[in-house]
């Protein structure tokens, strides 16, 4: 297994963005995150995003972060915010969302960013089991679905 650094709209990060979408509707009967993401929010200095593939170069599991700072949507000076965390049915169990977490952290860390956030929702307890296991704890909602009932908000400090 090894991670890569792609750019957001790379092919293969495309084509894992629309299965996490798809599961996310599958999920909520919503038609997916609808939260506004532009490619360039993923470039560095003030965000990445990366992509895991298995010994066939097949892409498995992918995460970014994009930098945020205080706005009008609860977010603070220094916020990294995880997004599009997925990984593919086939890999699930095998420790690489927390691989590429644990990635995102460091890189935000290194970019200076001093808080790491995400926000997910109650229909993703295994998502929800990751972050707290990893030292995340429930925080003020921010972001897109701050008003919506099944969401979930949670921050790390770096």
């Amino acid at each position: 297994m090894h991670i890569r650094q792609v750019p957001f709209d790379h092919p293969d990060a495309v084509k894992l963005d629309e299965e996490v979408q798809a599961e996310y509707h599958a999920r909520y009967g919503d038609g997916g995150d609808a939260t506004f993401v532009a490619p360039a929010d993923f470039d560095p200095p003030n965000g990445v995003y990366l992509i895991a593939y298995d010994e066939t170069d097949r892409p498995v599991a992918t995460g970014g972060w994009r930098a945020q700072d205080m706005n009008d949507e609860g977010n603070l000076d220094g916020d990294a915010e995880v997004k599009r965390m997925y990984v593919i049915d086939a890999m699930r169990g095998r420790g690489l969302a927390r691989r590429i977490l644990a990635a995102l952290e460091g890189d935000a860390r290194a970019a200076g960013r001093s808080r790491m956030v995400l926000e997910t929702g109650t229909e993703q307890p295994e998502a929800i089991a990751l972050y707290t296991s990893s030292g995340y704890e429930l925080c003020e909602k921010f972001g897109h679905y701050r008003f919506h009932e099944e969401s979930r908000c949670f921050a790390k400090g770096l």
